[in-house]
């Protein structure tokens, strides 16, 4: 007898019992510029060039990282498609962009329907929280490269800005306002390092307590999805001057909002103005972490960081609480050399 793709692993029947159970949660993004149906070879999105007069198309790619494992031990699969959507729209937005649409892709070990319909929930609440479209994507199975229960998430987005709204930074100038939005979790950065401290060094389970006194469980701790802060940050774009806007994310607040400094001028954002995310404390201590150390791979509370001028401060810190952020000013833009400096540090 001859040999079979489902010989090698690769099962098409589940791929396509896939696809169907996926097909309405894609639709529920659908935007009015969305084209046809899912299942073509390409998505399409009828772009309305009338609505700018020189638009400028802006992308986005980004993954999950190691977090994907933790959803995989704990076999919960349907928070860490919204953050798959949040490290790519997030970063549309901080150059004044709103987000489009959006394109996945997962790779499997072994595809199972269930596992990715819990996934594509995921990314499409991720979608519906940032009014961009889901208008395409891939799953692939990889026997031999991945073990079943395995899997990858990439994701990429795409949007638009007008040319002369576009955010670079280039007018940031001493005295300007470092307007904080919080992070209440890790969001999707700095899993390898979670991981080291919580499992292989303090022999952490998922189920037990996050940390003493907590009344929810390690995994959902660190399975909370991400804030996806688009819809605010296109608010305070139209609302006030925002000069530069820094999505917090590996690297931590030093490490992005450096990429938005000018020359001339440095950031001090002082710690003492925000309350640090239990979660970190607890994998600071457990892992001896130095707090410099810290500070270059989380984000320790803060997801995005916005710059306004002095004058814009209390309007824009009112627009990003509207939207449901708990935003406060976290520091001030001085004359210096594009350092980010961390000032009253808790750790």
């Amino acid at each position: 007898m001859g040999e079979t793709y489902a010989g090698a692993g690769v099962d098409i029947g589940a791929g396509e019992e896939a696809v169907e159970r996926i097909k309405a949660k894609v639709r529920s993004t659908f935007r009015p510029e969305v084209i046809g149906d899912i299942g073509g070879f390409g998505g399409l999105f009828g772009f309305d060039a009338k609505r700018y007069k020189h638009p400028v198309l802006v992308s986005s790619t980004d993954g999950v990282g190691t977090k994907a494992l933790v959803a995989q031990a704990a076999g919960e699969f349907t928070t860490i498609g919204v953050d798959l959507v949040a490290m790519c729209v997030d970063d549309l937005v901080c150059q004044g962009a709103e987000p489009l649409f959006f394109l996945d892709y997962i790779a499997v070990g072994k595809l199972d329907p269930d596992h990715i319909e819990q996934l594509v929930e995921g990314v499409a609440e991720g979608c519906r929280q940032a009014g961009c479209a889901l208008i395409g994507g891939e799953m692939a199975e990889h026997p031999g490269a991945m073990e079943p229960g395995e899997f990858d998430l990439v994701g990429f987005a795409v949007g638009a800005v007008e040319r002369d709204r576009i955010v670079t930074g280039q007018h940031i100038k001493p005295g300007d306002v470092l307007i904080g939005l919080p992070s209440p979790n890790l969001r999707s950065n700095g899993f390898s390092l979670v991981r080291r401290v919580l499992f292989d060094r303090a022999e952490k389970r998922l189920d037990e307590p996050a940390f003493a006194g907590a009344h929810h469980s390690l995994g959902e701790e660190l399975l909370a999805p991400s804030v996806i802060y688009a819809p605010a940050v296109l608010a305070l774009h139209r609302a006030v001057d925002v000069r530069g806007v820094a999505h917090i994310t590996g690297g931590g607040i030093p490490g992005n909002l450096v990429r938005v400094l000018p020359h001339g001028v440095s950031a001090e954002v002082d710690r003492r103005e925000w309350e640090t995310p239990r979660i970190f404390t607890e994998i600071q201590t457990l892992g001896g972490i130095a707090p410099d150390e810290m500070a270059k791979v989380f984000n320790l509370g803060i997801g995005m960081i916005v710059v306004v001028p002095p004058s814009d401060a209390f309007k824009a810190l009112d627009v990003a609480r509207s939207h449901g952020h708990r935003a406060m000013e976290i520091g001030r833009i001085v004359k210096g050399d594009q350092r980010v400096r961390l000032v009253g540090d808790r750790g």
